[in-house]
């Protein structure tokens, strides 16, 4: 299952589980507005960074 992480790994912002953030494959886990910042790219693995599925409540 993928992991949903709240912050934000460079600013530290707080992430809703249902807001948008963008993940590598590794799961490592942006704001939208660092992952533009870094071309979409993670700093960690260098993979791409792509929009995180939201979780729907049940």
């Amino acid at each position: 299952m993928l992991e949903m992480r709240g912050v934000c790994e460079k600013c530290s912002i707080q992430l809703a589980e249902s807001g948008e953030a963008v993940i590598c494959s590794f799961e490592c886990t942006f704001c939208v507005d660092c992952g533009r910042g870094m071309d979409n790219r993670c700093p960690n693995c260098g993979g791409e960074l792509v929009m995180r599925p939201r979780r729907i409540a049940s």
